[in-house]
């Protein structure tokens, strides 16, 4: 994968020598994938111990972890070989998504100066004025609500199943069967999750969508919320949301996303470090899009828009 940005790639933060080893062995993420899968496992098999609440929240915790692990291979783990670091993470715990079509539509993402692009950007949740004026009102007011924290929290993961459904089904309409062994790969994968998550551990498969898959999306769609805006400065267009440690590890600090995207390929372990020595220099070039915490978030726009659906430029 190739990335594109509008600077030089940032250093790498500074570190005791005793530790480079682990940037080449890659030993924290794979210590992480380990215990991410470990916890797949044991919610799975221990689920009905647990009560509903619980299991939603762990659930969904592990799920975008799992969806940052993917991220992370992606972009990192350089020292491993490229089928390696594909392949175990390529077990699709979130059944949606083919990680093969979620490479694809990352990589256009990261050329930057298409960030927020209604047509170029395969993430951004802007429209063009051309298409806006194609849509009718119950579509209109879909997208217009889809600025709304709650909206998106509680709809969105229902809207990206069927724009996915949607766009798949328009490629196969027109005779283009290019993804058809995307999705067998896909669906083999998904029987051999469900094949454990139910033969084996005994769980229904609507607890496991609206426990793991269906929170999963929604922590992967908070993250996501307001990362990207549009500014005529491409770096401005990537914000910096702190948080704990907690949230921290389980977006792999992809909400330190401005660091990211000037330095795509930097394992997550180095991302917070990097912030702290460099936080002025970030934080200046994207403009101080920034916010203290997913909490401020949610009071600034749970029920306010982010921003207008219509892009202002494209």
């Amino acid at each position: 994968m190739t990335t594109a940005s509008t600077d030089s790639a940032p250093a790498r933060p500074t570190r005791p020598a005793r530790l480079v080893w682990w940037r080449h062995y890659e030993a924290p993420t794979l210590v992480l994938i380990a215990a991410c899968y470990a916890a797949w496992a044991a919610l799975i098999w221990w689920h009905a111990s647990l009560p509903g609440w619980l299991l939603f929240v762990l659930g969904g915790y592990i799920a975008q972890l799992h969806s940052s692990l993917q991220h992370e291979s992606i972009h990192a783990m350089r020292h491993l070989p490229r089928w390696l670091r594909q392949a175990i993470v390529w077990p699709p715990l979130n059944l949606w998504l083919p990680y093969e079509l979620y490479h694809r539509g990352h990589s256009a993402h990261h050329v930057n100066f298409h960030l927020t692009h209604p047509d170029k950007d395969s993430e951004s949740n802007y429209h063009s004025a051309p298409a806006w004026q194609s849509y009718g009102p119950w579509r209109r007011a879909l997208y217009s609500a889809n600025q709304l924290l709650s909206f998106r929290l509680l709809a969105g993961p229902a809207m990206r199943l069927c724009t996915l459904a949607r766009g798949e089904w328009r490629r196969m309409r027109t005779g283009d069967f290019s993804h058809a062994r995307m999705w067998l790969l896909h669906a083999l994968g998904v029987a051999g999750v469900l094949g454990l998550v139910v033969g084996v551990c005994g769980m229904e498969v609507s607890t496991y969508l609206l426990c793991f898959v269906y929170p999963g999306m929604m922590l992967g769609l908070l993250r996501s919320f307001t990362e990207h805006r549009w500014s005529d400065t491409p770096h401005a267009r990537v914000a910096i949301v702190e948080s704990n440690w907690l949230v921290g590890l389980m977006y792999l600090y992809n909400n330190l996303h401005h660091v990211h995207h000037r330095a795509p390929s930097m394992p997550w372990y180095e991302i917070p470090l990097y912030f702290r020595q460099h936080r002025a220099e970030v934080l200046r070039g994207n403009g101080h899009f920034y916010y203290r915490g997913y909490g401020e978030i949610v009071r600034r726009y749970l029920f306010r828009p982010v921003f207008a659906p219509v892009h202002p430029k494209w």
